[in-house]
């Protein structure tokens, strides 16, 4: 190569593919959700990815598959811890087995409120993020879902009513709450509620309107009772072996665009509470509270819960709830 105009060009070349972003030969992460892309968590998704993707151009790209179309979500952390798949969303009461404290707002009647999920979540969160830490996973950002109603195909007087019944259940919570209300509780995951009604495998549930308008549970079900349970979280999280590879000012995109989709998310969740409840009216569903004894009946349930979650989780429950009942 003895022609300077050669060498030139080359030194170009050079320079032209030093400036090229890092993934453009990387092969592409991959986000594994079980929850439908047009779900307000799915879109929250959708720009938490794009908005990362656009503050840092040297990020990965990432090829979202939703409504379990990767993996199923009792197996999307499991997946994420294994490498096998780099970002993963799941619900966060699923993950009890291995670590019971992320069950924390899963506990009955401990919340009533947005504020409060909020103030719990402060709390929890340290230790989550401890938690997988442990299990080689990196937390990046946690919404809630709208507070959990209970769905019954008639009015209630009491909650003996429901005894003998198949109720929906999609985590250890619920299965406990409905072995104690003597019903007998079939796992349905969330994009597969209808079908179950449809085919009569549940015939009541405990779970937010946003699962019943999107199931359009009316079908079947006839009364919705406002009793706000719980307000479980959803949770996405990262490979910490993937995430230990992208460059510090990835990573601090990467951070500053799930702070931008928590609070979102929060905002998000909250309109969808209200739009969903009105939508149940909308369609024919009866939108009433419960009697005041079968209420202060779930209630007592509910403590019920709360004391062998507590014995369970130990120590760790009290870091949580402790300071959520004395401090503001």
């Amino acid at each position: 190569m003895n022609n300077r105009r050669d060498v030139l060009g080359l030194f170009g070349l050079a320079g032209l593919l030093a400036s090229l972003p890092a993934h453009a030969d990387a092969a592409p992460w991959r986000c594994a959700t079980g929850y439908r892309a047009d779900s307000f968590h799915g879109r929250n998704l959708s720009q938490w990815l794009d908005e990362w993707a656009a503050a840092a151009p040297g990020a990965p790209k990432v090829d979202l598959h939703a409504n379990n179309s990767l993996v199923q979500l009792a197996a999307i952390a499991g997946q994420v811890r294994a490498g096998s798949v780099e970002l993963g969303e799941t619900i966060m009461s699923s993950l009890v087995t291995e670590m019971p404290v992320a069950g924390a707002d899963s506990v009955p009647f401990v919340v009533r409120g947005y504020a409060d999920a909020k103030r719990l979540w402060r709390y929890q969160r340290p230790i989550i993020e401890r938690a997988f830490a442990d299990a080689g996973l990196v937390p990046l950002y946690a919404v809630p879902w709208p507070p959990q109603g209970l769905y019954t195909m008639r009015p209630l007087a009491g909650l003996s009513e429901l005894r003998g019944g198949r109720m929906r259940s999609y985590n250890r919570s619920t299965a406990r709450i409905a072995e104690l209300l003597g019903c007998t509780p079939v796992d349905v995951p969330m994009a597969e509620v209808g079908q179950a009604l449809a085919e009569g495998r549940i015939d009541c549930m405990i779970t937010s309107a946003v699962t019943g308008v999107e199931n359009q549970v009316w079908r079947q079900l006839k009364h919705y009772h406002e009793i706000n349970a719980w307000f479980p979280k959803n949770i996405v999280f990262a490979n910490a072996q993937a995430y230990g590879q992208l460059d510090a000012s990835t990573r601090r995109a990467l951070q500053n665009a799930a702070g931008a989709a928590e609070a979102r998310g929060w905002a998000a969740s909250e309109a969808a509470a209200t739009e969903s409840v009105a939508e149940l009216k909308r369609q024919g569903m009866k939108v009433d509270p419960l009697p005041v004894t079968a209420l202060n009946e779930l209630r007592r349930l509910g403590e019920r819960c709360s004391l062998e979650w507590l014995r369970e989780v130990g120590p760790l429950a009290n870091q949580i709830f402790i300071p959520y009942y004395t401090q503001a």
